[in-house]
């Protein structure tokens, strides 16, 4: 086991605190999401497991060592883990490389040159070597960060909200080569996340925490496919939340559908189309049938009165 957490009590003020009993497990070389919404606790976790946060009880325990936390460590953090979080803390003097390159010997500066450009390619830096970090972007700056990160392969990289600052081409460019990294040289990844639809494809293990509480534990495709409340099912993106009474009316085994999950049938509920709007690769389509408003994907524009399955 590379983490574990138990019985963790912190708060911020003594009025309300915010984990109380926590216990989490992570294992190596596994991507793992930690998502909920805003205020929910994961940017906490994250600064306790990394050391820069004391914590009231419990433990946590690294590799098989129990970690000290800030008491116990006069350099914040942990060997072998590595933080990028929302304040990237780059030498504003230095050029990118020579940011990446900080925490790399220099005994063989050949293979620290290769090492620096290989991971500029990663996080698609490889023009911006010579730059200094004042002339980047905020997502740029992150970049940098993660792949000062990488450059001295830590048994555990913590990354916190990293793509939050990127536009959508250079998000899919990074999250791909990024996770590919970590997988190839057996790097465990913890990732802070409010967008769990963008990275789901590479992940092993998603962990849902919802005012500090732990409310699912499990696989992607398994969280997507049960999750525990509507809470969870929120995450995913729009979703259909249908209460006890409307699941029994529609006799359904379920209390949530996303909208592909609702198809339009030769039979099943009459539903009267209210809105139908294109929307990239499908139509966005909001519907009511007994008195219940749904929104439904399909692949062409609807109107009128169809019939609706759920599937």
């Amino acid at each position: 086991m590379l983490l574990e957490i138990n019985n963790l009590f912190f708060s911020h003020n003594k009025e309300n605190p915010l984990f109380q009993n926590l216990n989490l497990r992570f294992e190596e070389n596994r991507i793992i999401a930690l998502a909920g919404e805003s205020g929910c606790g994961k940017s906490t976790l994250l600064n306790l497991i990394y050391g820069l946060l004391d914590w009231e009880g419990g433990e946590i325990i690294f590799n098989g060592i129990k970690l000290l936390g800030p008491k116990g460590n006069l350099v914040p953090g942990e060997p072998e883990m590595k933080f990028v979080a929302q304040n990237f803390d780059l030498m504003p003097y230095a050029t990118v490389a020579e940011n990446v390159g900080k925490f790399i010997s220099n005994i063989n500066l050949k293979q620290k040159k290769e090492t620096v450009t290989e991971l500029l390619e990663v996080v698609g830096l490889q023009e911006f070597a010579h730059v200094l970090p004042k002339y980047l972007s905020g997502g740029q700056q992150q970049r940098v960060a993660i792949a000062r990160a990488l450059s001295v392969l830590p048994k555990l990289l913590i990354l916190d909200e990293p793509f939050s600052n990127l536009d959508f081409p250079r998000k899919i460019e990074l999250r791909e080569r990024l996770f590919r990294y970590v997988k190839q040289h057996g790097v465990s990844l913890i990732i802070s996340t409010h967008e769990l639809q963008d990275i789901m494809p590479w992940l092993d293990q998603i962990i849902i925490l919802q005012d500090g509480r732990l409310i699912q534990n499990d696989s992607p495709e398994e969280t997507y496919r049960h999750p525990y409340n509507s809470y969870v099912a929120k995450l995913f993106g729009e979703v259909n939340i249908f209460s006890e009474s409307e699941a029994e009316n529609f006799q359904l085994p379920k209390f949530s559908y996303y909208p592909k999950e609702i198809k339009i049938t030769e039979t099943g509920f009459e539903a009267q189309v209210l809105e139908s709007r294109f929307a990239g690769n499908y139509y966005w389509n909001k519907l009511r049938t007994k008195e219940k408003v749904l929104v439904v994907y399909t692949d062409e524009s609807i109107s009128g009165s169809v019939n609706i399955s759920f599937i």
